[in-house]
């Protein structure tokens, strides 16, 4: 039996509804008035490519676009990161990378993916230095999960990292300045004051726990329901499921750095909840839906119409 979550699920006009929604969004954020223009391409951007990655890599069983939509209402949820370009053109590398990297499932000759995945991670660690220290389970992720990581992909992802610093590197050679890249680079070390929560608003703490609560709820449906899905989706699932606890885990523990890594808990949040929205026909998930669809648009009003408390 087919419930409002399934139907929304599987409409067509979910996308284009949730797009609209999500310009609307923007305008009560002040997009005409700040002139947020190169961040809502980043933004539009990104969508379009978790599109391409679920569709491409059937993460649903059924022909839905709740990736997206997922997506998309978690972004609005946190309007205040909306004005930031950096973080803007990281969450759209930090999509790319995984796109490219799911390209290379159980392919370990696939260098030249790699390769390009990794240009843009590196592009992602230009705006956030702190996205490298993900590097080490980024390669574990390609060992275990996708099955491609060998000395050849190793090497490709280090010469991909680089390059973006290499070309970098030819302004402050010309410039004769190198100490905005080695200002850029020691942070990888001022990781700072573990739980120190003195800054964190009450709306960044909201879409915290909201985040993480979604995360579990779609971790333990997937994997109580893994065996109606291959082998590959599993997998898949896996490196979404490994690399937002992660980018959790370190909002926790450093939450000074709450906008790059609540970007990536969304995206890789988003398949999870799109398969537990998608995949669930019972009266409960039902429910469940209509009530996690309520609390995200209060906590969208509530982040648009109470700044001071999401700063």
């Amino acid at each position: 039996m087919k419930r409002l979550q399934n139907k929304i699920a599987e409409s067509g006009l979910a996308l284009p509804v949730a797009v609209l929604y999500g310009f609307v969004i923007w305008l009560f954020s002040g997009l005409l008035v700040k002139n947020w223009w190169p961040q809502l391409i980043c933004y539009a951007a990104t969508i379009y490519l978790l599109a391409e990655l679920s569709n491409g890599n059937t993460l649903l069983r059924i022909r839905s676009r709740i990736v997206s939509c997922s997506f998309i209402a978690l972004s609005c949820m946190a309007s205040m990161l909306f004005g930031s370009l950096t973080g803007g053109i990281s969450q759209f590398f930090f999509v790319a990378t995984i796109l490219l990297l799911f390209t290379t499932y159980q392919n370990g000759q696939a260098v030249g993916r790699v390769f390009y995945a990794f240009v843009f991670w590196g592009g992602a660690s230009m705006m956030h230095v702190q996205t490298l220290w993900l590097l080490p389970v980024i390669w574990g992720l390609m060992l275990f999960q996708l099955q491609s990581f060998n000395w050849r992909t190793w090497m490709a992802s280090i010469i991909g990292l680089l390059t973006p610093y290499w070309f970098l590197s030819l302004y402050f050679i010309y410039t004769q300045d190198f100490t905005p890249l080695t200002e850029h680079i020691s942070g990888l070390w001022a990781i700072g004051t573990p739980f120190d929560y003195s800054d964190v608003s009450i709306g960044q703490f909201i879409i915290y726990l909201l985040t993480l609560a979604l995360m579990l709820t779609g971790i333990i449906h997937f994997w109580h329901r893994s065996y109606e899905d291959k082998i590959r989706i599993r997998l898949l699932y896996g490196f979404f499921t490994y690399l937002g606890l992660l980018a959790l885990l370190i909002v926790a523990v450093l939450p000074q750095y709450f906008d790059p890594f609540i970007r990536l808990a969304f995206i890789c949040t988003s398949p999870l909840v799109g398969h537990f929205v998608a995949l669930t026909y019972t009266r409960i998930t039902n429910i469940a839906f209509i009530v996690i669809t309520i609390v995200i648009l209060l906590i969208t009003v509530f982040n648009l119409w109470m700044p001071s408390f999401c700063f």
